[in-house]
């Protein structure tokens, strides 16, 4: 939330609007006073890393009555405000929504009592209001992620993470009761994210019956060598008959029925606290400023809007239409339409519960499908974290649909020297926490060894591909492709999923393992900046990863809120650096202490890290000193963060499906025969949707020399974080979101809502 306040203060300020905080929500606005004061580009310094809300948030019943909404309008016309950003869960959107409708009445009411005279009202006649979405239950429709709940799932996936590894040592079953009184969400992504046995959430209550289920399927996991046990449970969990299950139901079941040592861990508010995710940073910070840009444009007849995100696109929507739906999903889960209420929950929540359920159970040897062909999976290029857990999932779909799997080890070194070995449902077991890459990765092309990969293939009858990788993964499937004229054992379908934390893969928005290096680049920055408090003024430089492509240094400069970042998509001279320290010479003038500088490691081949530190060291002299980091590898490792695990997970089961169709539409008298363009793709996220491209028709989107894009979405993002540091720039509004409606349940192309 506070990188959302921080957002619109300044995005406000920069605007030439004058922008106040409310502190303690409706009940400041109700009791005035210095509740509402005037907000300055200092007042939101430094808090980007701190979780909860700094102007505070408070439940309020005076406002919902009439008289204190009279109050509050007095109070805002007092101070001139006629403009309204409310971040809040729906109760609250709903509360701003009625207050601007009954607005021009409280007026009059307001004139009547001699309170306001009629030029105030004529001048204050109208009320704007947008809203954003602050609520860790992601439970509000028409947007694929609420801000905080990133956080939160940061929060479960560490408390797993820690429990996972006394539950193996002790072999042990722990039940987890996390937040989500009517929302499943959290409990059914963090589920996903490490691979739990089994979840309870309000929008899938399990049918009769499901203890003894559970119990089998808990049995059968131990008998399989699994030494733990997970299950995790909604706070709000019920079964088919509303019934409540709880957390000590669950665990009572397990000890009554099975004897497992059990215990029960309850998050509690643990999932509302913590420092918010780099995810969640950028979120916030591009809706605020959305949020400004659509004050801004509103006129007395359009509706209130919600500032979204879908897919990775923002959008604005109609606030009453996104509270309307939200309170049908209730409706259908008190009137047991569950499946209703899942699909009314949006295309995002639907897929997980699709991909959870595809991975989770695995179904009798029997009951599966046999499809006699054969799939093989490897890692190319860096590791990047996530990729075991798409590995893991592409692995149990691939079962499911009744392939034999084949796990290549050392990527394409590995393949043309033959290490390649069937792999099984319980091979992969626990492999989703896991940083790296287990099945081993290599830089090396397959050009050189074309005739012996294509003997492997004929040797372990490999009748598709699943290549997960970054910007090497697309040449290798470009000479994959290109050398199908020499060799007939190529024609197989191939697909590719983006995994590298460059984020430098043509095709797609989003890569597998780019999250979780932000998190770590953020992580740091925070560090490094905390490092100084109390010492005199201090700027530290700091040099990313990433090849040519500033993702890292741009994405993480806006989450870390630095004052520059240098990359070399956008060309800078000792111009621009002279500008950069004046600037920060006049800010380190105000109450503001401490600066950061982001530099991607091939942006200058001359500005190296050291020359900018010893130009800003040299020209600072007296007003700020200078200290240099170089992050280094530490960015590439690390368990992955729940948007990758989740990510890798959800691409990695659609690509497997596109993999089995793929299939069955290329077998032709006994063999696979796939030689067309649309064979050999990349899965990638473009704005909304998951989408397979062909990687031939790539080639002309992307510069080789470089390995980058070379047109990239998060370039729009940079002019957002020079506002943010104060600097004097224009912003493109071409990109800012367009007014929709909420849509039942979107076409079937646009089912991004990735993570």
């Amino acid at each position: 939330m506070n990188a959302a306040v921080r957002a619109v203060v300044r995005m406000g300020i920069y605007v030439g609007a004058k922008v106040y905080f409310i502190h303690e929500g409706y009940q400041g606005m109700v009791d005035g006073g210095d509740n509402i004061k005037e907000a300055t580009w200092e007042s939101v310094s430094s808090m980007l890393q701190v979780g909860g809300t700094v102007i505070g948030s408070a439940r309020c019943k005076e406002f919902r009555t009439r008289e204190g909404r009279l109050k509050a309008a007095h109070n805002l016309v007092e101070h001139g405000i006629t403009n309204l950003c409310v971040i809040g869960g729906d109760g609250s959107l709903t509360g701003a929504n009625l207050f601007r409708e009954e607005w021009s009445g409280l007026l009059a009411q307001l004139v009547d009592q001699g309170l306001i005279d009629n030029e105030a009202a004529e001048r204050y006649s109208a009320l704007h209001i947008v809203g954003m979405v602050g609520s860790i239950d992601n439970d509000f429709c028409g947007t694929d992620m609420t801000i905080g709940t990133d956080s939160a799932l940061h929060r479960i996936i560490e408390v797993v993470d820690a429990i996972m590894t006394t539950a193996q040592s002790h072999q042990r079953t722990f039940v987890l009761e996390v937040m989500g009184r009517h929302c499943g969400y959290l409990a059914l992504v963090s589920a996903l994210a490490c691979g739990a046995d089994w979840v309870l959430i309000p929008e899938m209550p399990p049918e009769d019956g499901w203890e003894d289920k559970m119990c089998q399927k808990l049995s059968a996991n131990r008998a399989g060598m699994k030494r733990l046990n997970i299950i995790i449970v909604a706070e709000g969990a019920i079964d088919i008959n509303n019934t409540p299950i709880t957390a000590n139901y669950v665990k009572d079941l397990v000890v009554r029925n099975l004897g497992f040592d059990t215990r029960v861990t309850i998050l509690g508010h643990v999932q509302r606290g913590g420092t918010p995710s780099a995810f969640d940073r950028i979120l916030a910070s591009r809706m605020g400023v959305e949020a400004v840009m659509a004050l801004l444009e509103t006129t007395a007849n359009t509706p209130a809007y919600v500032v979204s995100l879908c897919g990775n696109q923002s959008v604005r929507l109609p606030l009453m239409e996104c509270v309307q739906m939200t309170q049908e999903v209730q409706k259908a889960m008190d009137e047991k339409r569950f499946e209703e209420a899942v699909k009314l929950r949006g295309r995002s929540f639907e897929n997980n519960l699709k991909t959870y359920k595809l991975l989770a159970h695995r179904k009798p040897e029997s009951q599966l499908p046999r499809s006699n062909f054969n799939v093989a999976v490897l890692n190319v290029g860096a590791p990047a974290a996530g990729m075991n857990a798409a590995v893991r999932s592409a692995v149990r779909v691939g079962i499911s649909e009744g392939h034999k799997m084949f796990a290549v080890n050392d990527g394409f070194e590995g393949f043309y020297k033959g290490q390649l070995r069937e792999i099984k449902w319980a091979d992969v077991g626990g492999w989703t926490g896991q940083g790296g890459s287990l099945l081993g990765t290599k830089r090396t092309l397959p050009a050189k060894y074309l005739d012996k990969i294509a003997e492997q293939i004929r040797n372990h009858n490999i009748n598709a591909l699943l290549v997960i990788g970054g910007f090497e993964a697309v040449e290798c499937l470009l000479q994959l492709f290109d050398a199908r004229a020499r060799f007939e054992e190529f024609c197989i379908p191939m697909c590719m999923l983006p995994a590298t934390i460059s984020n430098n893969v043509p095709g797609t928005d989003l890569s597998i393992g780019a999250d979780t290096a932000l998190n770590a680049i953020v992580e740091t920055c925070d560090r490094i900046k905390q490092s100084a408090s109390g010492t005199k003024r201090r700027v530290f430089i700091i040099e990313t990863m990433g090849g040519y492509c500033g993702y890292l240094a741009s994405v993480g400069g806006l989450a870390a809120g630095a004052d520059a970042a240098y990359i070399y998509e956008e060309p800078f001279d000792i111009r621009d650096l002279q500008s950069n320290v004046e600037h920060l010479t006049e800010k380190m003038k105000t109450s503001i202490q401490r600066g950061l500088v982001l530099r991607n490691e091939n942006s200058n081949e001359n500005y190296t890290t050291d020359f900018i530190y010893q130009l800003y060291s040299e020209e600072g002299r007296g007003v700020f000193d200078c200290r240099k980091n170089v992050l280094g590898h530490m960015q590439q490792g690390g368990a992955p963060s729940p948007f990758d695990r989740n990510f890798g997970t959800k691409i990695a089961a659609k690509a497997m499906q596109w993999i089995t169709k793929k299939l069955q539409e290329t077998y032709r008298q006994g063999r696979v025969f796939a030689n067309t363009e649309d064979s050999a793709c990349l899965l990638g996220m473009r704005r909304r949707a998951l989408i397979f491209q062909p990687v031939v028709q790539l080639k002309d989107e992307t510069d080789f020399i470089h390995r980058i894009p070379k047109e990239q979405w998060w370039l729009k993002l940079r002019p957002l974080m020079k506002i943010l540091a104060k600097y004097k720039t224009s912003y493109d509004v071409s990109d800012s979101g367009q007014l929709e409606h909420v849509v039942r349940n979107r076409p079937k192309d646009l089912d991004a809502s990735a993570i």
